[in-house]
């Protein structure tokens, strides 16, 4: 077929060059708190950041440059299962965990009303630049459904 005729994708740019997940568009602010000011240099506005924990890039542009996970300067969830989920706040997986191997969501709710209060700094701390609550919510329903698979 003629390439006149092929329609471009409108999101060019938008997808990681490695895993080709859809990448979520970052700030200058958290390029500054995850990255060396080289690394950060070294991606064209606008930056993106690779959700898939499995992806060994973090951020990267549209001409495809990339930075790889192990050249953050902090953790970062999901890329470091070790990181917290919650960059403001420092909730961890073991402290939903713990809610879940207690029966409660005592320390979950806690951190996702927290996170919604205007002390969180989602927009500069967290590696996407967005609430960790999805995140808090993902991991409790997954650990609640890995330690009581009936449920």
């Amino acid at each position: 077929m003629n390439k006149a005729f092929v329609r471009e994708p409108d999101s060019h740019g938008t997808f990681c060059p490695r895993c080709g997940s859809q990448g979520e568009r970052v700030g200058a602010e958290v390029l500054a708190w995850y990255l060396t000011n080289d690394d950060s240099r070294s991606l064209t506005p606008p930056a993106h950041f690779c959700p898939s924990p499995k992806c060994a890039v973090a951020y990267f542009d549209g001409f495809e440059r990339f930075v790889l996970a192990s050249a953050l300067v902090r953790p970062a969830y999901p890329k470091d299962p070790a990181a917290p989920l919650c960059a403001c706040f420092g909730v961890t997986c073991q402290d939903i965990e713990q809610d879940v191997d207690e029966g409660v969501v005592t320390r979950t709710r806690a951190a996702v009303e927290r996170a919604k209060s205007p002390e969180a700094r989602c927009a500069h701390a967290a590696a996407n630049g967005r609430s960790c609550v999805p995140y808090l919510q993902k991991y409790f329903v997954d650990c609640r459904q890995r330690r009581s698979p009936t449920l």
